[in-house]
């Protein structure tokens, strides 16, 4: 018999049941490790490394290449979660391949990440090739600025850090680039963003979550057997909703958001950040509006007439649930019931 486990990902707690069901000894440890997701059934999953992850470990490489060989470089994820990997480095030139776990639809597992590092007093990141830039000017962003989020930015700084730490260097030029880059990008939502030239160095856990459809029916059949559920998106959501609403089980499901279904006496919510719940609601929400993200949107313009429509949009699309949207601090933008 388990004892309930906590994801250190998500602070999902993993039901003793589903342990139980899982034919591996170490079941215990590859939750704790946050690199695996367990299913209903028991079935494991392999959580994969963001963009952001593998940028950070590919620049700590680089600069740690300058003074020693290493086939491997260990990062801080923003998680609080410490990973491991595997790269191939010498003379202050570092590669890593992104991984992405057990989702199905990773558009970027395998791509070739390539961090070039120089001896220099001063500490320099850029992004260069394959690193996609905003090429539409708008309230928030300025042309050209590298698609890079604030929270990956600070996870590669962080690791640079350690670098310098770790090898006693004062400082060092580190350029950044992913050769494929541009190629894979027009896979992506890049260019409906307006983003050009490359991908986005991304990851607001520093994992990839496996949202494959087995992962996704399972979720969607523990929502539709509990009573008082809140369904949310990610992990600040996850932590808000648990606060919100303490007599509701929180499920977390990602992006899977068409697959909901509730019943019409089933008390249910939705919370999370407004960014990927309105873009779900009405695809089409940016367009006109001179912002390039969502996010950018609800915090320069939180009245803005299209927050609203997408609402109307949700609330048709899921008539008997309550939507709640929450800001990073906790505090509530948005409560339709």
């Amino acid at each position: 018999m388990f004892d309930p486990v906590i994801d250190p990902v998500t602070g999902f707690e993993v039901p003793s049941g589903w342990m139980e069901l899982a034919e591996d000894s170490h079941i215990i440890e590859k939750i704790r490790s946050g690199l695996f997701v367990l299913l209903s059934n028991g079935k494991l999953l392999r959580r994969g490394l963001t963009t952001g992850t593998t940028a950070a470990a590919v620049c700590k490489g680089a600069i740690l290449s300058l003074c020693f060989p290493i086939d491997k470089v260990k990062v801080m994820t923003p998680a609080g979660i410490a990973v491991v990997l595997p790269v191939k480095s010498e003379k202050g030139f570092c590669i890593a391949l992104k991984d992405g776990g057990d989702h199905q639809s990773d558009v970027t597992d395998g791509l070739e990440m390539v961090a070039m590092a120089k001896y220099s007093e001063e500490k320099e990141l850029i992004f260069s090739s394959g690193i996609g830039r905003f090429i539409n000017c708008s309230p928030c962003v300025q042309h050209g600025h590298p698609a890079v989020s604030q929270i990956a930015r600070r996870q590669i700084m962080h690791a640079l850090e350690e670098g310098f730490a770790e090898t006693g260097l004062k400082g060092a030029r580190v350029e950044l680039n992913v050769p494929k880059g541009e190629i894979v990008a027009k896979n992506t939502l890049n260019p409906r963003l307006g983003i050009d030239g490359g991908i986005s160095i991304l990851g607001t856990t520093g994992f990839v979550e496996p949202w494959n459809d087995h992962l996704g029916e399972s979720r969607i059949e523990e929502i539709k057997r509990l009573e008082m559920v809140v369904v949310t998106t990610g992990r600040t959501g996850l932590k808000y909703s648990r606060i919100l609403f303490p007599d509701y089980t929180a499920v977390l499901i990602g992006s899977q958001l068409d697959r909901l279904e509730f019943r019409e006496a089933q008390n249910s919510i939705i919370c999370g950040l407004p960014a990927l719940i309105l873009k779900w609601a009405w695809p089409q929400i940016l367009e006109g509006t001179g912002y390039d993200t969502v996010a950018r949107m609800v915090a320069r313009d939180p009245d803005h007439p299209h927050i609203s429509r997408a609402l109307e949009n949700a609330k048709a699309k899921l008539p008997h649930c309550r939507i709640v949207l929450v800001h990073r601090d906790g505090k509530i933008f948005r409560d339709l019931p």
